[in-house]
C-alpha cells in the first residue's frame, strides 16, 4: 500500500510559522514521525510540498496508479481552489483532508472548505498528530475497500 501526502503553501515554514497555532514542529519532524507509524501499519509514504496551485494538481492527477490514496493538506488552497477540488474529483484514489489546526475554530473564511465535499473524509484540529491519524483512517478506508 503506498500513499501520498501533498502540503500546499506555507506548510514548508512549519515550525517558524505561528507555532501557537501550527506547532513547533518541521514538516520534515512531521515526516519522520509518520513513517514510523506507516511502517508500523505496512505503509509505504511519500511526502510532497509546494507553494504552487499547479504543482499540486500535477501530483493529483499523477498519483492514478502510483498510490492507493492522497492525504492533503492544501493549505490556504483548502478555502480557495476549486482548481484543486476538480482534480481531486477527477482521480478514483481516495483523498483525505487534514489540517493541523482546527478551522472551525478560526477565522470565518476558514470554515469552508472546497475540497472536503469531494474527500472520503476530513481530520482538523489534532496538530501533527493529524498526518498520523490520517495514515489509520487511510489504512481502515483501504481495508475495507479490499474486502
Amino acid at each position: 500500500m503506498k500513499v501520498l501526502y501533498l502540503n500546499g503553501p506555507n506548510l514548508n515554514m512549519l515550525g517558524i510559522r505561528e507555532p501557537t497555532i501550527y506547532g513547533a514542529l518541521t514538516l520534515k519532524q512531521i515526516e519522520h514521525q509518520v513513517q514510523e507509524k506507516a511502517q508500523e501499519l505496512g505503509i509505504q509514504i511519500e511526502f510532497r510540498q509546494s507553494n504552487h496551485e499547479g504543482s499540486l494538481i500535477d501530483w493529483i492527477h499523477e498519483a492514478s496508479g502510483i498510490f492507493d490514496a492522497i492525504i492533503l493538506n492544501a493549505g490556504a488552497y483548502t478555502h480557495t481552489s476549486i482548481a484543486i477540488r476538480d482534480a481531486v474529483s477527477s482521480i478514483k484514489v481516495p483523498v483525505v483532508e487534514i489540517h493541523l489546526s482546527n478551522v472551525h475554530a478560526r477565522e470565518e473564511f476558514r470554515k469552508k472548505s472546497f475540497i472536503a465535499p469531494v474527500c472520503a473524509g476530513v481530520i482538523a484540529g489534532f496538530g501533527a498528530e493529524s498526518y498520523t491519524l490520517a495514515l489509520i483512517a487511510v489504512s481502515g478506508l483501504l481495508a475495507k475497500q479490499h474486502h
